[in-house]
């Protein structure tokens, strides 16, 4: 079962592919949103599907892929959660989660364009992991309970602009990483039920070549003890999102080029999709 919106950027609608075919989820709710995953979303989504409730959705695949929610209450995101990512930014391994924060108006679908801004000289590119938190979550006791408050799984672009975030930061990363558009996630939400967290190859490609390949294996803190770490210093809700970190081979490393006008960004997490994302440099 996999969670989607399609349709125009701001006209999205809710819908579900199941076993390939594409059902109408405006039955059960006009979007998926903190009210949704609130209101046991996916619970509900699977019953309407076992009970026959939903239509399918004509033509969905012709639809252009939104991001699958919407207006989530935060997104926190884990720096150098891959060891040999953090020593290719100059870095030791942290002995704590790093923390910083992206607005919810950063979020944009899995094949809009990256448009960048003059200021954004130093634009980079990172395949994440990313949470979707299902119930208010605060103080959790165990990295294993943690587990339980997951409503599932999305493929995330944490795009950071290197300039702002590091030259011009002040000593606070999320200067560079809160450009528009700078959060595609996409193309679905799989149920937490559905995946092993901890087993995922992470690839990204730009212009086609390879640039990141690793698995969440190498993960520094695993999903379970993010989610039990933070909780013990801010409290969740329904429908945020925590993106858990990027593996080695970003352009800040200096071996490659920081993305230009008409490059293709492309990334994928075994079993949640693809995203294919082109530059377009705006005035």
């Amino acid at each position: 079962m996999e969670l989607l919106r399609l349709g125009p950027i701001g006209h999205e609608i809710p819908a579900v592919r199941h076993d390939g075919v594409y059902f109408d989820l405006r039955p059960l709710t006009d979007e998926i949103d903190p009210n949704f995953f609130a209101s046991d979303g996916i619970d509900r989504t699977r019953t309407a599907l076992e009970a026959g409730e939903l239509a399918e959705l004509d033509r969905a695949g012709e639809m252009r892929l939104g991001a699958p929610l919407t207006r989530p209450s935060a997104i926190v995101c884990v720096g150098m959660n891959y060891a040999a990512h953090a020593r290719e930014a100059g870095a030791e391994p942290p002995e704590r989660p790093v923390i910083f924060f992206k607005m919810p108006s950063t979020i944009s679908g899995p094949t809009d364009l990256i448009e960048l801004p003059p200021s954004a000289t130093k634009a980079d590119w990172e395949v994440e992991l990313g949470v979707v938190i299902g119930t208010q979550t605060f103080r959790v006791a165990s990295a294993e309970e943690g587990l339980d408050h997951v409503a599932g799984y999305v493929l995330a672009n944490d795009l950071s602009e290197r300039r702002l975030q590091i030259e011009e930061s002040g000593g606070q990363w999320s200067k560079g990483k809160n450009l528009p558009g700078f959060t595609p996630l996409g193309p679905w939400i799989s149920p937490a039920a559905e995946v092993d967290p901890g087993d995922l190859r992470l690839r990204s490609w730009v212009n086609g070549e390879a640039r990141q390949d690793s698995t969440t294996s190498d993960l520094i803190f695993s999903v379970g003890e993010i989610v039990f770490q933070l909780s013990q210093a801010m409290a969740f809700e329904p429908g945020d999102v925590i993106l858990t970190g990027t593996p080695q081979g970003v352009a800040m490393s200096g071996k490659y080029p920081y993305l230009a006008d008409g490059d293709v960004v492309e990334l994928e997490i075994e079993g949640l999709g693809r995203h294919r994302q082109v530059v377009a440099a705006t005035d």
